[in-house]
C-alpha cells in the first residue's frame, strides 16, 4: 500500500548462542507488523555485544557473528551488524538505536528536511519532488516483552534512554510464558505515555528455548539439534569451554 510505513526491526543482546526462537522473533514481528495495514518491514537487523558486556560464558564476539552470519544465510531480509560488536565498551542499547538509525535512515531525513526547508521549491529535480512525498522509515527496536519490567529494576536503565526508546522509537515486544506486558506498561508513567508506540506481539506457539539452556545442554555433552540453526554445528563447540 502506498502509505504503507517502511520498518526497520532491530534486536540487541548476546546471541550467545542465536537460537531458532532468536530468528522466530522476527518472523513474529513481521506478521504482527504487516496485519496492522500501517507498516511495511523491509530490513531486520541482529546486533551482538561486543565481548566487553563481560557476561559469564560470552563465547568470543567473533564466533557468534559468524553463528549469527550462517543463521541468516536463507533469509531475504534479516542481516548481522557487527558494529555493536566490535566496540572496545559496553555500548547501551539507546546508543546502538541511534548509531543504526544515523546510519539507515538519518540521510533520508536530513534530505527531505532540506526540501521542507527549501524556498526554491519550484526548482526542485524531479527526483526531489518524489521524495518529498516519500514516507520515511522507522527503527524499532525488538524485544521479549520481559524488558518492559527490567524497566523498573533501580540503576539498571537511565530514565532518558527508556523515554528515548518508547518514544523516538518504539518497541515491538513478543510475548512470554510469565510475563504480563500490560502489567508492566500499567505500573510506569513513561511507558504509559507512549503505550501508543509500543507494540505487544503475542506468541500462538509458545516456543521457549533460551541461549542459557543451550550452552547448559552443550555442557552435559546433550544435542542441541533442531533448537539452534544446523548451520551452528561448525562454531557451536566453540561455546562449550
Amino acid at each position: 500500500m502506498k502509505n504503507q510505513i517502511p520498518l526497520i526491526l532491530l534486536a540487541c543482546g548476546s546471541f550467545n548462542p542465536i537460537t531458532n526462537m532468536h530468528m522466530r522473533l522476527f518472523e513474529l514481528a513481521r506478521d504482527h507488523l504487516h496485519q496492522t495495514g500501517r507498516y511495511r518491514v523491509i530490513k531486520g537487523i541482529i546486533s551482538p555485544v561486543s565481548d566487553s558486556y563481560r557476561k559469564k560464558g560470552l563465547a568470543s564476539a567473533k564466533h557468534r557473528i559468524a553463528m549469527a552470519q550462517l543463521a541468516v544465510e536463507t533469509s531475504d531480509w534479516l542481516r548481522v551488524d557487527p558494529w555493536e560488536s566490535e566496540q572496545e565498551t559496553w555500548t547501551e542499547t539507546v546508543k546502538v538505536l541511534r548509531y543504526h538509525y544515523n546510519e539507515s535512515l538519518g540521510p533520508l531525513d536530513f534530505r527531505k528536511g532540506l526540501m521542507r526547508n527549501n524556498s526554491r521549491v519550484q526548482r526542485a529535480t524531479a527526483d526531489s519532488l518524489s521524495l518529498q512525498h516519500t514516507v520515511l522509515p522507522q527503527l524499532k527496536l525488538l524485544c521479549g516483552a520481559d524488558i518492559l519490567k527490567t524497566f523498573k529494576t533501580p540503576n539498571l536503565w537511565k530514565e532518558e534512554h527508556i523515554k528515548e526508546i518508547v518514544e523516538k522509537f518504539g518497541l515491538v515486544c513478543i510475548s512470554r510464558a510469565g510475563c504480563d506486558p500490560m502489567q508492566y506498561i500499567n505500573e510506569l508513567e513513561l511507558l504509559r505515555r507512549f503505550e501508543h508506540n509500543i507494540h505487544l506481539v503475542r506468541e500462538w506457539i509458545q516456543n521457549e528455548i533460551s541461549a542459557t539452556q543451550i550452552r547448559l545442554a552443550l555442557c552435559k555433552g546433550l544435542s542441541v539439534k533442531y533448537l539452534i540453526p544446523d548451520s551452528h554445528n561448525v562454531t557451536v563447540s566453540t561455546l562449550k569451554d
